[in-house]
């Protein structure tokens, strides 16, 4: 491994499998995708967008996924795993507790979806797209053992989506990714971090990277959790064109400065995934691979990407950072 890896921890039973032979592209799929589909509650219409972690100080896994229900309400659900590939999903929808009872009405349930998870210091921070007035914007909450769950002040104002924090503190205070866009679809939309000294101020707005041709002429969004490295931030982020056929979402990467992270040192020209496979192709919108979670082993730099296939189900791929890294460089 050529790069080093700083920040994350051993994952000894990240799932993985090898790379198929004379296969030429950096990421390659899990051969028995989706690893979780579209029916598996009882509840469920699509299970997509979903966010998962390794457990501190144990060799499980848990996760917040993304549930939209028969009713084609948009919900998050717990999920836990002894393998990150074959999940148990709880039947009920998390039930958030407000931090503070002044909270109360501007936490006010009305929808939420494409989670993000991530551990910072002493907890696991969750961030998603939140329904607030019906409006979206950037929800924030923790949990510290996926049992009881704390949500806290929506980060900004409405319109908001893509709310994506970084896995530590830069110059003593949390960063976050998000992508101002409209109350519809958002035919339009580039990447911005924000800065806050206590998770509930966000301020100092950074513009960090435009839609800028090709797979990604559309709009942007941030995707997992960035991964420090060596070489900067690795930041894996979904990009959208519009084709005849309507939007197709892709993934590619983007290589950050480790200290001043809305400066992108590279940023490949092309994408590392896109949808091909007729999970990803055919669902409730179809050509759509969306990157919400990565799992990251800092020993052998092995990489689990976790992506919603067609908004329909959750699918898994794999690659390494040195071949990210390397790919990403190569095609700036």
């Amino acid at each position: 491994m050529q790069t080093k890896i700083l920040g994350e921890k051993s994952i000894p039973n990240i799932p993985w499998q090898e790379k198929p032979a004379n296969y030429n592209s950096p990421v390659w799929r899990y051969n028995e995708n989706p690893i979780i589909k579209r029916n598996s509650l009882q509840c469920s219409n699509s299970i997509l967008n979903s966010a998962v972690v390794s457990l501190n100080g144990s060799d499980k896994f848990a996760g917040v996924f993304r549930v939209d229900d028969k009713g084609r309400f948009m919900r998050l659900h717990v999920g836990f795993s002894d393998d990150a590939v074959n999940w148990k999903l709880s039947e009920e929808k998390i039930e958030w507790i407000n931090e503070d009872p002044k909270t109360a009405e501007a936490n006010t349930w009305y929808y939420g979806y494409d989670p993000r998870v991530v551990w910072i210091e002493d907890r696991y921070w969750i961030t998603w797209c939140n329904g607030y007035k019906n409006s979206p914007t950037i929800g924030v909450g923790y949990t510290f053992d996926f049992k009881q769950f704390y949500q806290c002040e929506n980060a900004f104002l409405p319109f908001n989506r893509n709310g994506v924090l970084f896995p530590r503190k830069i110059d003593g205070k949390y960063v976050m990714f998000s992508r101002p866009s409209d109350s519809g679809h958002t035919p339009f939309g580039d990447i911005y971090i924000s800065q806050s000294p206590d998770m509930k101020y966000w301020g100092e707005h950074r513009h960090v990277m435009s839609p800028r041709g090709s797979w990604e002429s559309k709009k942007i969004g941030a995707g997992p959790i960035p991964i420090e490295t060596s070489e900067g931030w690795l930041c894996i982020y979904h990009g959208v064109l519009e084709s005849c056929n309507g939007f197709v979402y892709s993934f590619g990467a983007a290589i950050l400065d480790i200290n001043e992270p809305w400066k992108v040192k590279y940023r490949c020209n092309h994408y590392l995934l896109s949808p091909q496979e007729i999970y990803e192709c055919v669902g409730d919108v179809q050509n759509v691979v969306f990157p919400c979670a990565t799992l990251c082993d800092a020993n052998t730099g092995k990489l689990a990407i976790y992506y919603g296939c067609a908004d329909t189900h959750v699918g898994l791929a794999f690659s390494t950072i040195d071949e990210i890294i390397a790919y990403t460089k190569a095609n700036s």
